[in-house]
């Protein structure tokens, strides 16, 4: 409890660090005496501002050391208009989970995209399909060509593909197209 309020505490988090059922006692007071708010937020956010951090400041934080751009990020209005400075600190993430945050951030601002496309199991089928991702100019990273674990009839076949593009708006465009043609196209959201 923070102020007598019961909060949700708990599960896997990026800011490991921060990560406390209960804070202490000493904790607790000396946080009573000079901290005005404190503001949770969630594992996007985190997330968000790890990849930020990287992107922009060129500056590798861990996720509880980014929790404080996360709040800001988060809570834009509660800082509009005032100066405001964000400590930084711990670099101590791991580089597979961090390429996992940079990733998912590339999915989550639409430059990384997961389309799944119905096709008939048929010689040439999947080549129509990627020349649309040239036509288009997006480019494939992975191809998923499921033929048995479907809901489909023996004759169909779901393709997922993973693609990157500039941004969100090239991948819609993508899409169009592809439906345009008369493929059943699904985008795979980020849960």
């Amino acid at each position: 409890t923070l102020k007598h309020l019961d909060l949700p505490c708990g599960g896997d988090t990026l800011a490991e660090g921060i990560a406390v059922k209960e804070p202490g006692q000493f904790t607790r007071k000396v946080l009573a005496r000079i901290v005005d708010d404190i503001v949770l937020v969630g594992e996007p956010a985190l997330e968000s501002a790890v990849a930020l951090l990287l992107q922009i400041e060129k500056t590798v934080v861990e996720g509880a050391g980014a929790a404080g751009l996360a709040a800001v990020m988060t809570h834009r209005k509660r800082f509009a208009g005032r100066k405001v400075g964000v400590v930084l600190c711990g670099g101590n993430i791991d580089t597979r989970l961090l390429a996992n945050v940079l990733l998912r951030d590339l999915a989550r601002s639409g430059r990384l995209g997961r389309l799944r496309i119905t096709l008939q199991d048929r010689p040439g089928a999947l080549f129509k399909v990627v020349e649309e991702f040239n036509r288009y100019q997006v480019n494939i990273l992975e191809v998923w060509h499921q033929r048995i674990f479907t809901s489909l009839p023996a004759k169909g076949l779901t393709a997922e593909i993973e693609c990157e593009a500039r941004d969100r708006e090239q991948i819609d465009l993508l899409v169009a197209g592809l439906r345009s043609k008369g493929y059943d196209v699904e985008q795979v959201e980020l849960g």
